[in-house]
């Protein structure tokens, strides 16, 4: 990508500041964060050991002590690795910054070391010795941080095993992870359009399936499917070994089946899970009737694949970074003033990296960083209309993890069931403000499309993307290390009943799960997403019905983070999740929104 490519985005030069984390991959704090958070775990080790399963239990003040100290030797060590993450992220090519992100995560599995034998300790109590715990005033700031350690108690090994994985894991999944993540930045696609040939990003590539044009998506996608089918041999490869490892790591640590360990770490049980995948699948008919109602706005007889995130008209507003941060920063500062403030902080202290640039990593994300600093965003802004619900997702990410720093590093991370609530309520309360900032009814119509193919994409895909997961290491189990092929027959026989004969998928479309991240770093982590939006949609409710009084309770949920079960935090909000029937609520707005969508179709054709 050539300077004058970069320039073309308004986001050129939109860059984060690290410099909260540190001055730079050569300052000589890390080295010194590193080698101080080893020589506290080796000072917590002598410490501790053989100090928490004692008979009748550790005093808790004993027992808080330790907590404390771990904590704050945990986020010491996790200050470095973060820093590390966001340099390679933003860069990927630069071969310091992989140096240096393999140097921390080699120092972390040494710190670790000395400090599994906490957990250990912890899950051999009696459990009326930890229900006593449990209900010392002491304690109440992290009781559910120890119950969370005891859940997990069925699944670990002994201390020398544990010692093994944790060291062997940089070398074995991390590393594949790492490989993954630099061969998809890397990755050129050969992109052919009008006798010219050039050779583009994966981004890029992504880019152009959302152009106005036919014939470019046309291209972008065989562009895209070159790219990945000239990669695929490696990838294919990547894939197994990790669905390999991950099977390997449930048969060690006895969890009964491949999502088992994920549902534990969300904190919901399979029958929750399932119902929601269940109701997604029952709605199949409401995407079928949106994608013919895109291909006859589209004067398209055979959607495609490549078509389905089209825009409607080709001469749709573009958005520039500052409008942008405009609309965004005006839909969480009328929803909250607190919420707005917060959000002003991403922008004004750089915060946020959004340009274009070789070697960064593709997509979004919003890192949590540590509690003693703040959160980062990464994206890559293309001055699309899109690109601001993008922006709006992530900040919502950053205005949840910035709440939740007041309850400790232990406990600011959220399951991934709610991890997402924040973000697409953020997106919700920008879809509201794009609508006003846009009452031509073209327009509105197109935005309003928009929307629902992302919550399609948020709700029915992501059940998808699950189904798939289950085949794939359903089949990898049974049918032992597969070819790209048989990978390929997955991934279309998952993707067929959502877009049924209303979507064709053509033959390049097969290999398009090559490039799906969440695969490879978390497995079965996409029903999060479904899981997300659906509730969203009923908060969001609530918040239209209640106003002004419901936003002190959603900022509530947000700052208390990890510190509660998600079932006990929603309750507090009214919302009850293990009811299958909670599902079919999101699964009805999302109906009226395609309604919606018909009769403002039929208005425009009416009038012109």
């Amino acid at each position: 990508m050539t300077r004058s490519e970069r320039a073309a985005s308004s986001a050129d030069g939109i860059t984060w500041d690290l410099d909260d984390l540190y001055s730079g991959f050569d300052d000589p704090r890390i080295e010194q964060d590193l080698n101080a958070s080893l020589d506290r775990a080796r000072a917590f080790e002598a410490s501790y050991r053989g100090q928490i399963a004692v008979a009748g239990g550790p005093t808790p003040a004993l027992l808080l002590a330790a907590i404390v100290e771990l904590e704050a030797l945990s986020e010491q060590m996790g200050r470095s690795g973060v820093y590390a993450s966001l340099l390679h992220a933003a860069k990927t090519d630069d071969p310091k910054h992989g140096a240096l992100l393999a140097r921390t995560r080699e120092q972390r599995v040494a710190t670790n070391k000395h400090l599994i034998f906490f957990d250990l300790e912890l899950i051999r109590l009696a459990d009326d010795v930890v229900a006593s715990l449990l209900k010392a005033p002491e304690l109440a700031r992290y009781r559910h941080y120890l119950e969370e350690k005891r859940a997990w108690s069925p699944h670990y090994l002994g201390e020398a095993e544990e010692k093994v994985l944790e060291e062997k894991g940089v070398t074995g999944r991390a590393a594949f992870v790492r490989l993954f993540e630099e061969t998809l930045s890397s990755l050129t696609c050969p992109y052919e359009h009008d006798g010219q040939v050039e050779s583009l990003s994966l981004q890029q590539v992504l880019s152009r399936l959302y152009d106005a044009d036919r014939a470019v998506r046309k291209a972008a996608a065989a562009s895209l499917t070159a790219g990945l089918q000239g990669n695929s041999r490696l990838l294919t490869f990547i894939f197994n070994t990790v669905v390999l490892d991950h099977k390997s790591d449930c048969e060690l640590r006895h969890f009964s089946s491949p999502m088992a360990s994920r549902h534990l770490a969300n904190e919901i049980d399979d029958a929750t899970v399932e119902a929601l995948l269940s109701a997604a699948e029952r709605h199949h008919a409401t995407v079928h009737r949106y994608y013919r109602l895109k291909a006859r706005l589209l004067k398209i007889e055979d959607l495609s694949d490549y078509d389905r995130y089209a825009p409607l008209f080709s001469d749709l507003p573009e958005c520039n970074w500052s409008t942008a941060r405009q609309i965004v920063e005006a839909s969480y500062g009328e929803f909250s003033p607190q919420a707005g403030a917060i959000i002003r902080e991403f922008f004004d202290k750089r915060w946020i990296d959004a340009e274009l640039r070789p070697g960064k990593r593709s997509g979004a994300f919003s890192s949590s960083a540590v509690p003693s600093a703040h959160p980062y965003i990464l994206m890559n802004h293309t001055d699309k209309l899109r690109d601001v619900m993008t922006l709006a997702h992530e900040l919502g990410h950053g205005l949840h993890q910035y709440l939740s720093r007041q309850v400790g590093y232990l406990q600011c991370h959220t399951p991934l069931t709610t991890a997402e609530t924040a973000s697409v309520f953020g997106e919700m309360l920008t879809f509201q403000q794009l609508l006003a900032t846009h009452p031509d009814p073209r327009t509105q119509l197109a935005l309003l499309c928009g929307k629902i193919e992302d919550s399609f994409a948020t709700v029915f895909r992501q059940v998808v993307l699950t189904r798939f997961e289950q085949a794939l290491h359903r089949a990898r189990r049974e049918q032992g290390e597969l070819t790209t092929e048989q990978v390929n027959q997955l991934w279309v026989a998952a993707n067929q009943p959502m877009h049924g004969d209303a979507v064709r998928l053509t033959e390049g479309y097969s290999s398009w799960w090559l490039y799906i991240g969440h695969f490879i770093r978390s497995p079965f982590y996409c029903y999060a997403y479904a899981f997300g939006e659906l509730l969203v949609l009923a908060l969001f409710r609530k918040y239209q019905e209640e106003g002004p009084s419901f936003v002190p309770k959603y900022l509530e949920l947000l700052a208390a983070g990890g510190s509660d079960s998600p079932d006990r935090l929603l309750a507090k909000l009214g919302v009850n999740v293990t009811d299958p029937s909670f599902w079919e609520l999101g699964m009805g707005l999302l109906d009226d929104m395609v309604t919606q969508a018909e009769t403002l179709a039929e208005q425009l054709d009416k009038a012109s």
